[in-house]
């Protein structure tokens, strides 16, 4: 049933809408004359649009045959009027803002566990160590049949995030079927304020003396994680630092600027942005003592590092303060800003781009020149500008950060994929979990031939059938052969091309033992030591990193790569270009 609150709000949104724009509309006006002294052209083509827009809304909701949901239909308009933009422009209803508030801060108010849904069933996947969830003993592949006294079984992952969700301090009743049992049994919790970590790992790796930092996002007081980080590290003797920003996605820019601070001079620019209003045009420097402008220091990075992931790798790389090493970065050389609007609702929008000290932007796609389908091209090579570092070493703007060394792609086996996608690894895990109480430390932890054979003996009666690039041509081939009236004379062969690769499959388990057991092991070691223990344990294997530790350890080396330069290409102190 519809709250009165809620009912009084569609009513006035619905009915009285002219009102509500036309204090929109005077506000819009006077920022639009309020750009430091300049003024739209469009002034008069925004507000007549602004009519017209009002007209339609209104008589929408009191003719249309079978009648509306007003504030569904608004954010339908809303979120179609931001998709012409960029992705990163969005509209944040009041539902919204719990999400809004973890995406910025890392903070929300639930029980401090993520959900999968596998095979219909709403599945705990990851429980935080010390929160609501995980101090009541709920753990992974438990299944929540109940919330609330609501059932939501078949219910998908994102219609059970609202209900899970809720102020800190609020009573939520779980209905849970636990790993290994039948029965669902009641748990009766009350939901935290949860706060995930920016820094979820750190330590000092095997060879004792190189320090690893892995950083996820760029909430609200991420750098003073980063910062206790890097000083126990140091106070352990760390003799050098890898700072590993794979996979995130990026987030606050003075939190970026903060980080670059703790490896740089203290007044030395890190970031500059520029926008249509003048307002966003700053200069963002070093305002802070520095911690350590001499350590080595290696930063990871790969193609979903963005944004102010790439605003710290590049700026680094710009002062040739630190050897990037990984994959080409996402490209994201955009700021946004959030206001509040009526309704406790609010808008992010893109204000300006930024400029790191090199003066190049790295944002890769042009938004303002998308195709009549929508499609946003990369900015094209002949526009892609070279740039000095500091030192002079050439680097280029438009298409992300690009590594001072470049590792290769990591290739995924058809069969992981489909044993990854279809949970069986996942599922596995806790079977392992249920039937061994305890394993070694994440260090010493490994599956025995035994453990594998028996994960292979699991998995007889599993689905985990696959299409090779061979076979989906091959089945091309065939359609098209029998639309052309020749398959008959081929079919003998095709057939024969069929068998051959489904008999090199059936060997899958054996020839890709290594890389499934790598993530195999990975699993079961985070349902021991959970998200700590999975970062710990990948760590093992990867390659990336490796490169990262011979080369942070071999001063010569990092010397050499930060101090080659081309001294045909322009000084450093080139004009910054918009």
């Amino acid at each position: 049933m519809l709250s009165i609150h809620t009912i009084k709000k569609w009513l006035i949104v619905a009915f009285l809408p002219v009102t509500i724009f036309a204090q929109n509309k005077d506000s819009l006006r006077a920022s639009a004359l309020n750009l430091k002294g300049n003024t739209t052209p469009d002034y008069f083509e925004i507000s007549k649009n602004l009519d017209i827009f009002n007209a339609v809304y209104r008589e929408l909701n009191v003719s249309y045959v079978d009648g509306t949901k007003p504030g569904q239909l608004m954010k339908t308009g809303i979120d179609a009027m931001l998709l012409s933009l960029d992705p990163y422009t969005n509209y944040y209803t009041e539902n919204d803002i719990e999400d809004f508030r973890y995406m910025t801060t890392g903070e929300y108010g639930g029980i401090g566990a993520s959900v999968n849904d596998i095979n219909g069933k709403i599945m705990i996947a990851d429980p935080a160590e010390g929160f609501a969830a995980y101090k009541a003993g709920i753990r992974a592949g438990d299944q929540i049949v109940g919330i609330n006294g609501v059932n939501v079984e078949g219910k998908r992952t994102d219609e059970i995030g609202p209900l899970l969700k809720g102020q800190a301090g609020t009573p939520i009743k779980l209905k849970i079927i636990k790993a290994g049992e039948s029965v669902a049994t009641e748990y009766n919790l009350t939901r935290e304020e949860i706060r995930s970590k920016a820094v979820p790992y750190s330590g000092v790796l095997p060879n004792g003396e190189t320090g690893y930092i892995k950083l996820v996002s760029f909430t609200d007081n991420c750098s003073n994680e980063v910062k206790d980080a890097l000083l126990s590290l140091k106070g352990k003797g760390c003799k050098n630092i890898v700072l590993d920003l794979r996979g995130n996605l990026g987030g606050l820019l003075h939190e970026a600027v903060n980080i670059v601070n703790f490896f740089i001079e203290k007044g030395q620019e890190v970031v500059f942005t520029k926008g249509k209003v003048t307002d966003w045009d700053k200069t963002y420097i070093a305002m802070n003592n520095p911690i350590d402008t001499q350590i080595p220091l290696v930063v990871l990075v790969d193609e979903n590092s963005a944004s102010a992931s790439e605003i710290v790798s590049g700026a680094l790389q710009d002062l040739d303060r630190a050897v990037i090493i990984g994959k080409r970065t996402y490209g994201k050389g955009l700021v946004q800003q959030t206001k509040d609007l009526a309704y406790n609702s609010k808008i992010k929008i893109t204000v300006a781009k930024y400029y790191i000290p090199s003066g190049r932007c790295v944002q890769a796609l042009d938004y303002s020149n998308k195709d009549e389908e929508g499609r946003v091209e990369k900015v094209p090579d002949s526009l892609i500008t070279a740039f000095k570092t500091k030192g002079g070493r050439v680097v280029y703007d438009g298409a992300g950060v690009m590594p001072d060394v470049k590792t290769s792609d990591e290739n995924y086996s058809n069969v992981l994929i489909s044993l990854i996608s279809k949970f069986h690894i996942f599922n596995y895990a806790t079977q392992y979990y249920l039937s061994h109480p305890q394993i070694p430390s994440v260090q010493e932890f490994s599956l025995s031939q035994a453990d594998y054979d028996n994960f292979a003996t699991w998995l007889k009666d599993k689905d985990y059938s696959y299409k090779t690039r061979s076979e989906l041509e091959l089945l091309d081939l065939k359609n098209n052969a029998e639309k052309e009236k020749f398959y008959a004379d081929i079919k003998a062969e095709y057939e024969a091309l069929v068998a051959k690769i489904n008999s090199n499959k059936k060997d899958d388990l054996i020839n890709h033992k290594a890389e499934i057991k790598k993530y195999l092991e990975e699993e079961i070691a985070s349902r021991y030591y959970f998200q700590k223990g999975r970062i710990e344990f990948s760590l093992k294997n990867d390659m990336d990193l490796k490169e990262a530790v011979r080369l942070v350890t071999d001063n010569n080396k990092i010397k050499i790569i930060l101090t080659t330069s081309d001294k045909a290409i322009k000084p450093f102190n080139i004009k910054k270009r918009f």
